[in-house]
């Protein structure tokens, strides 16, 4: 049987009902207890298919440019996604955010179909500001989820959702690195992320 890696995870996702995208652990309500933050935090990541399809691409593109750039790339990412998650919070917006996210799988998604098997020597550079422009809207549409809550469940959440994250992020990472130059899986990783991407795109522009 074949190893089950976050590469065929992302193909798997595609393959989910369009329903998941409602991606909100708590039902629509904001969390009011540190508890529920926690909670918030670990099933945000998970439940949002387009989030975790960027995660997961991420990672997987992250792996093409060696070990520490990778890391830097996705520390990107989170540092904006926090940024992001702020300015929502203090009531600053950015925009048509949810079109944005789509926007970003798609791009991380044919980032994967298109990457040659050699990357120029800027791609680093690239990656990590295509990775921090990305996380100021995944954090502006995470921090929907604890809108109007008190600090408690804010703090858990945030903390919570930046180490669940890391965790994809780094996890799908190291298994592209110890796959070396797949070149099939990143494509089938691509496209996958592609049409997560798109179909998230669609539901931003009907809702």
């Amino acid at each position: 049987m074949p190893k089950l890696s976050p590469i065929a995870l992302v193909v798997l996702a595609a393959a989910m009902p369009v329903p998941a995208l409602a991606h909100h652990s708590m039902g629509g309500a904001a969390a009011t207890t540190a508890w529920q933050g926690f909670v918030s935090g670990v099933a945000h990541p998970v439940i949002g298919l387009d989030h975790l399809a960027f995660l997961l691409a991420a990672g997987v593109l992250a792996a093409a440019v060696g070990r520490r750039a990778g890391i830097a790339a996705l520390a990107a990412f989170l540092g904006a996604g926090l940024v992001g998650t702020v300015l929502h919070l203090g009531g600053f917006g950015l925009g048509p955010v949810e079109a944005a996210v789509a926007l970003s799988v798609i791009g991380a998604g044919v980032a994967l179909l298109a990457a040659p098997a050699r990357l120029p020597q800027a791609a680093p550079g690239w990656l990590a500001l295509g990775f921090g422009a990305a996380g100021l809207f995944h954090g502006h549409a995470y921090a929907e989820a604890v809108a109007g809550s008190g600090p408690a469940p804010v703090i858990a959440y945030l903390l919570t959702l930046l180490a669940v994250q890391a965790a994809i992020g780094l996890l799908a990472m190291r298994v592209a690195r110890s796959l070396g130059e797949a070149s099939l899986q990143r494509r089938w990783a691509g496209a996958a992320a592609t049409v997560v991407g798109a179909v998230a795109l669609g539901a931003a522009v009907l809702a």
